[in-house]
């Protein structure tokens, strides 16, 4: 099973998801592991009135057997369904690698 499959699978156990965006952002940093580093866009109603460390917590904690391996970075982009809508739905792009030796990329 790929670790994006895994990812899904524990979200939607963990949490009522409205919608769930994974993006593999491996191909932008060093290293030989194809699925370690993810971008997420998680749209719950289970974040009504949490403040953003918690509802990274919640996250977090429904994915705490994959971090430090296989996954070594989350970017988490976390919304109430009436903030994704404010957001017209757009994930902030990630910037660029500047570690390891991917250089200027």
């Amino acid at each position: 099973m790929s670790i994006a499959t895994e990812i899904e699978q524990r979200l939607g156990q963990a949490l009522a998801l409205q919608h769930l965006v994974i993006e593999n952002e491996s191909h932008m940093h060093s290293g030989p592991a194809t699925e370690s580093h993810f971008k997420l866009a998680v749209v719950a109603d289970d974040f009504v009135g949490k403040r953003p460390v918690a509802r990274h917590q919640m996250i977090y904690g429904a994915l705490s057997e994959l971090m430090n391996n296989p996954i070594h970075a989350l970017a988490l982009h976390l919304y109430t369904a009436q903030e994704w809508q404010q957001q017209n739905g757009e994930i902030p792009q990630s910037p660029n690698c500047m570690g390891g030796s991917k250089g200027d990329h």
